[in-house]
């Protein structure tokens, strides 16, 4: 299977200890991360200048900035679980999950990682999935796995256990919402262990962390961005599997449904996404069909086209821009045309708040103020 991936890049340990010391600063993700190297030039710059934006954002106590010694620290403590930290575009580093406007600055990666440079289809759903919902994920992710992708799931109960169990031959990915050393379901310990002797793991989460519930979503993004679509076995109308789905959709991915019998609740979810446009299939020769055209096409990281900064913002239109905001989220297209201020200028604000841990991001482009 050709796909086209992109040349490789290689960072210097040095760039790497000031990536991680950035991404694990307080109130650092990886947008915030993207757009302060931007606009400072590199990673080290951006870290000499975040005291003054977080002050600027009116922080109420000095913001938590991991000194080199930490970074090197966690490096090798990542090291020695068999963990590397890649930046996007270097060995190992998923060439469509790059592509995204938030991915992670460093991945933690582990297992067979060549696998992960292979074009990958994630299969997910319903935690409490029915018997038939089972063997029709096991079968889709043989025959998958089979044709020569990678399975991408993220380690969950139900679809997921069963997607990873039923493809540890050809090599299957999980995606864990927590730390490295910290697998939740801790049950599916063992399962990851046996997987990662074909296939791999990837977290963007610190050694030590345990997942929480909003942590799965942002895991979520991770799975579908990896992946050239995403397949869902069963989903109940509110299940985690759908926001996976909304996810794919948003970042361009291709979107599978199962359908289901109508009397059943763990359909309902898949049986809207049909609805909604999501490509119906039975077998895997559908999936395959659909993204053939998409592996033909070169892989391009994107480029730095992040909007620009406003150097600093004057007082007063500081002062504006905050007491537009509220804890009622708001478009921030609609906050700028409010505002009368520049593009740059509200979202050098927005940046301010955020590193002093005063906003907070939505879905949708959706803004409030904490």
């Amino acid at each position: 299977m050709d796909t086209r991936a992109p040349e490789k890049t290689q960072i210097t340990d040095a760039e790497r200890i000031d990536r991680l010391r950035l991404i694990r600063a307080d109130n650092v993700g990886p947008r915030t991360f993207r757009s302060l190297v931007r606009h400072c030039g590199s990673a080290r710059a951006a870290l000499e200048w975040l005291p003054e934006f977080a002050r600027r954002g009116g922080a109420s106590k000095p913001q938590r900035i991991p000194s080199e010694a930490d970074a090197r620290a966690e490096l090798e403590t990542s090291a020695k679980l068999g963990v590397r930290l890649i930046a996007p575009g270097e060995d190992g580093y998923p060439p469509r999950l790059a592509e995204l406007d938030d991915a992670p600055p460093l991945l933690g990666v582990r297992g067979a990682i060549e696998n992960l440079m292979r074009p990958m289809i994630a299969i997910v759903g319903s935690r409490n999935a029915s018997a038939a919902g089972l063997k029709f994920a096991q079968v889709l992710a043989r025959d998958l796995s089979d044709a020569g992708f990678v399975v991408a799931s993220g380690l969950a109960r139900g679809i997921d256990q069963a997607a990873h169990r039923a493809s540890i031959e050809g090599g299957t990915v999980a995606v864990l919402a927590g730390g490295h050393d910290r697998i939740y379901p801790p049950e599916h310990v063992d399962l990851l262990n046996t997987l990662l002797a074909s296939g791999a793991a990837i977290s963007e989460m610190p050694l030590g962390y345990v997942a929480r519930a909003h942590d799965f979503p942002r895991r979520n993004r991770l799975v579908s961005g990896a992946s050239l679509g995403v397949v869902v076995v069963e989903a109940a109308m509110r299940s985690g599997s759908l926001i996976t789905a909304r996810l794919a959709n948003e970042q361009g991915r291709e979107v599978f449904a199962v359908p289901g019998s109508p009397l059943d609740p763990r359909a309902a979810g898949t049986n809207g996404l049909i609805k909604q446009g999501a490509t119906l299939i039975t077998e895997a020769a559908d999936v395959i069909q659909a993204v053939e055209p998409i592996m033909g096409r070169p892989i391009e990281l994107r480029e730095d086209d992040a909007e620009p900064l406003a150097p600093d913002p004057d007082e007063a239109a500081r002062e504006h821009i905050v007491n537009l905001l509220g804890p009622s989220p708001i478009l921030l297209d609609d906050l700028i045309r409010l505002s009368g201020a520049s593009a740059a200028v509200v979202r050098t604000v927005l940046l301010e708040l955020e590193l002093a841990g005063r906003l907070e991001r939505h879905g949708g482009g959706l803004i409030s103020l904490i």
